[in-house]
């Protein structure tokens, strides 16, 4: 395993979905994700499910928290990411943030304080993949700790995606 610092630009939807899916499949212990919706970004796809339900069972104090503006997508078009609420709901939690952080706009994912993924708005497309580089992963870590403590549970284990 190579532990050299990495940095990769990210260019287009496809490119952050694969940063996306390599930053999930990195976590081993904390998967923090904030989006504004989580549409189109591969949240109900079966490669999604089988790597974050692969992070869930291989640590049992594994934690996924997910932050959104908006948690309609996920509760309406993602059933595999509800399957994992319902399954994992004591180490799984969807929040959604308040209106007074709604200016909030730079979508990030973070795993393990070492790895992450983050786009520079949730309009650009643009943004950069990081391994290996846990000072800047803590500073992305710490942020979503403040946001998260805003913030308020959105979506329960008992809601139904279609």
């Amino acid at each position: 395993m190579n532990d050299e610092l990495q940095h990769q630009p990210i260019n287009g939807n496809d490119e952050y979905i694969a940063a996306l899916d390599q930053v999930c499949a990195a976590a081993q212990r904390s998967l923090v994700i904030f989006e504004n919706d989580f549409d189109n970004l591969g949240f109900n796809s079966v490669a999604r499910y089988d790597i974050l339900h692969h992070f869930l069972v291989a640590n049992p104090q594994a934690k996924l928290q997910i932050l959104a503006h908006s948690t309609q997508y996920i509760s309406r078009y993602c059933p595999r990411l509800m399957l994992l609420l319902r399954q994992f709901g004591h180490r799984m939690s969807i929040y959604q943030t308040p209106k007074s952080l709604s200016h909030l706009s730079e979508p990030f994912a973070v795993a393990d304080e070492l790895a992450f993924v983050r786009r520079f708005h949730f309009n650009d497309s643009r943004g950069i993949l990081a391994l290996n580089d846990s000072s800047n992963a803590r500073l992305l870590k710490s942020r979503f700790e403040e946001m998260w403590a805003a913030s308020h549970t959105a979506v329960s284990a008992d809601s139904l995606g279609i």
